[in-house]
């Protein structure tokens, strides 16, 4: 499980700490978490990922990037301000990009589970995403070999739009057109 390396720290605290270190870290709700490194499978998996997103967005004006770029989304309801490291984010055009991170809130976002961080990503990240209003939000469990894919629906909750295990086509609900291969993905 993910734990808060640090809590009650404010958001200016937290890009000093950010500069001070090599590690990965995300800022939710006032606390600093460190974000393990990526498996070779979990890798192998984003890159399966990465390529038909990007066939996909040729042309378009969107852009897919992969982790490490730090996405800075502000909760609507709140004006908080939180930092996280998704696996793969969707941005439209390069608006938001500053040079050192991503501004704004992606109309997609891709986490894949690992073995230590899967309650950061199912309940703390879930949370995060569905407050600030990232339309779709795509959880992938290589050890299940399941990808579910969520969507925000008209109350800003998010709903199950899809499940597939093993085999089967993953489509998104907010790209129509977009779909993924379950064999292609987790062969």
């Amino acid at each position: 499980m993910s734990l808060p390396l640090a809590s009650g720290v404010s958001y200016e605290r937290y890009w000093v700490l950010r500069e001070q270190s090599d590690d990965r870290l995300e800022y939710i709700d006032g606390a600093v978490y460190m974000t393990p490194s990526p498996s070779v499978r979990h890798q192998l998996i984003s890159s399966r990922l990465h390529f038909p997103f990007s066939l996909f967005f040729r042309g378009k004006p969107c852009d897919v990037l992969a982790a490490p770029l730090d996405v800075e989304l502000v909760d609507e309801q709140t004006g908080a301000r939180h930092v996280v490291v998704p696996d793969l984010t969707v941005i439209y055009g390069e608006k938001g990009l500053d040079g050192a991170k991503y501004i704004g809130v992606p109309p997609l976002i891709v986490e894949i589970l690992s073995p230590s961080n899967q309650a950061h990503d199912l309940v703390t990240k879930f949370n995060l995403y569905m407050a600030c209003g990232v339309h779709e939000y795509r959880i992938v469990n290589p050890m299940k070999q399941a990808v579910t894919v969520y969507v925000l629906n008209k109350e800003r909750l998010y709903e199950q739009a899809d499940v597939q295990v093993k085999t089967g086509t993953v489509r998104s609900m907010y790209f129509p057109g977009f779909a993924i291969d379950m064999a292609e993905l987790f062969h």
